[in-house]
């Protein structure tokens, strides 16, 4: 089909739904559109995967759940995202198998190509979730982690953490993490 003819494809929720079950690659889902998502770098990688570690400590026993990457967030029925990190405490979450509607931390590990959309209209969308307490943004080319926090008036509040000696608390988890800890083994030559 000539490109200036092809026409739009749009899927049911269902439909994305039951496709992420069987695609190699994962999607992002918007109001019947689906996103492929990109792979990410090393620091990428190795920056989620260590405050996965961190928070997973923190959380043995308490009977919250983290997530790394692969789970998605349903905000509403039209639309779904694979945050980096993802912390959730509610139990009717603990029984859903492939997505997450309550979770109560939000990380997202940024990119030049996305910190845009992860600052704005991804935030807009995750600020619809009434069970966000924190939505965590980590920079990947240096110690830097900026943390909105809806606040007792239901208003989010910027926390911005700097400087390989920082801590950064988690107010929603009641848990500091050393900056250096967070960002161990990254190689900020490799970008």
């Amino acid at each position: 089909m000539h490109p200036a003819t092809a026409q739009k494809l749009i899927l049911t929720p269902q439909e994305y739904l039951l496709g992420e079950q069987t695609s190699e690659i994962r999607h992002e889902y918007i109001d019947g559109e689906v996103y492929a998502m990109a792979g990410g770098s090393d620091a990428h990688a190795r920056i989620s995967l260590n405050i996965a570690a961190l928070l997973k400590n923190k959380l043995r026993g308490s009977g919250c759940s983290i997530y790394l990457g692969e789970m998605k967030a349903q905000i509403d029925d039209s639309k779904y995202f694979y945050p980096d990190v993802m912390v959730t405490c509610h139990p009717d979450d603990l029984k859903s198998n492939y997505t997450k509607q309550h979770p109560k931390l939000i990380i997202e590990v940024l990119s030049a190509s996305t910190e845009g959309y992860d600052r704005g209209k991804k935030f807009e969308y995750y600020r619809q979730l009434a069970s966000l307490e924190e939505y965590v943004l980590i920079a990947q080319s240096e110690y830097h982690v900026d943390i909105f926090r809806k606040n007792v008036q239901q208003r989010w509040e910027l926390f911005s953490f700097s400087g390989q000696a920082a801590q950064v608390d988690f107010a929603s988890l009641d848990h500091s993490v050393a900056m250096n800890e967070l960002y161990e083994e990254v190689d900020f030559t490799l970008l």
